[in-house]
C-alpha cells in the first residue's frame, strides 16, 4: 500500500510541477497574462515601417510573434524582451530599427514595464555594439534630440491612415 501511495504522490507532484501549479495558485493565470501581453506588444511593433523599404517590420520578418517575451517582475510590472532579426547580417539600419522599437513601445505600452531590446543572436555582424546602444537610455535620448533622426523615427512609428 505504501508503494502505491508513494507512486501516486510522485506522479501527482510531477503533474503539478509540469503544469506550473506547484509554483503557486496564480502561476497558470500569470503565464496566460504574459502571453496576452506579448501578443499585445507584437500588435504594437508589427506595424513599424522599415526605414529603407515601404514594408512593415512584420512583412520583412524582422519581428515575429515569437520575438516578444514578457515576464512579470512585480505587481503589475513586466519585463519586456524583444529580439529582432535584421534582414541582412550587415544591415546598416539595425540601430535605427531598434530605436524605433524602443520609442514606439515607450509611447504605447499601457502598463509599467522594463524594456530590453536585442538583435537575435548570430544575425548581425555588430550585434553586441548595437545591443548596447539601443539599451542605453542616454544614447537613446541623445539620438532623439537629433531632428533628422527624430523625423525618420516618427515616419517609421506613425500608424498608416
Amino acid at each position: 500500500m505504501s508503494l502505491v501511495l508513494g507512486l501516486l504522490s510522485h506522479t501527482l507532484s510531477r503533474v503539478l510541477w509540469y503544469s506550473g501549479l506547484r509554483r503557486g495558485c496564480h502561476a497558470p493565470r500569470s503565464h496566460a497574462m504574459e502571453q496576452d501581453k506579448a501578443l499585445e506588444i507584437y500588435d504594437i511593433i508589427r506595424t513599424i515601417r522599415d526605414p529603407e523599404k515601404p514594408n512593415t517590420l512584420e512583412e520583412l520578418e524582422v519581428v515575429t510573434e515569437n520575438c516578444v517575451e514578457v515576464q512579470e517582475i512585480g505587481e503589475d510590472e513586466y519585463l519586456v524582451i524583444i529580439r529582432f532579426t535584421p534582414t541582412v547580417p550587415h544591415c546598416s539600419l539595425a540601430t535605427l530599427i531598434g530605436l524605433c522599437l524602443r520609442i514606439k513601445l515607450q509611447r504605447c505600452l499601457p502598463f509599467r514595464h522594463k524594456l530590453e531590446i536585442y538583435i537575435t543572436e548570430g544575425t548581425h555582424s555588430t550585434e553586441e555594439d548595437i545591443n548596447k546602444q539601443i539599451n542605453d537610455k542616454e544614447r537613446v535620448a541623445a539620438a532623439m534630440e537629433n531632428p533628422n533622426l527624430r523625423e525618420i523615427v516618427e515616419q517609421c512609428v506613425t500608424e498608416p491612415d
